[in-house]
């Protein structure tokens, strides 16, 4: 995967649900649209959680990835 260059970031790390998903949604609210926010979470339901969230917000998952029990996300604003 490309470098994918965020606007600012957001460390989830150690919270469960639905912490990381409404810690998200606070963050992207403060930013522009078009800006990218890079998520790190360890919570291993945030996948599912993080693409439900995008599917319903209109805000873009433009990359993700997992690499020993942290998920990353790169979220685009809408």
């Amino acid at each position: 995967m490309s470098e994918i260059t965020a606007n600012r970031t957001l460390d989830c790390s150690g919270m469960n649900c639905p912490l990381p998903i409404l810690k998200t949604k606070k963050e992207i609210d403060q930013m522009q649209s078009g800006e990218v926010l890079k998520m790190i979470s360890t919570d291993p339901g945030s996948a599912n959680d993080m693409t439900s969230w995008s599917n319903r917000t209109g805000n873009k998952i433009v990359g993700s990835s997992t690499e020993g029990g942290s998920y990353t996300f790169y979220i685009q604003k809408s």
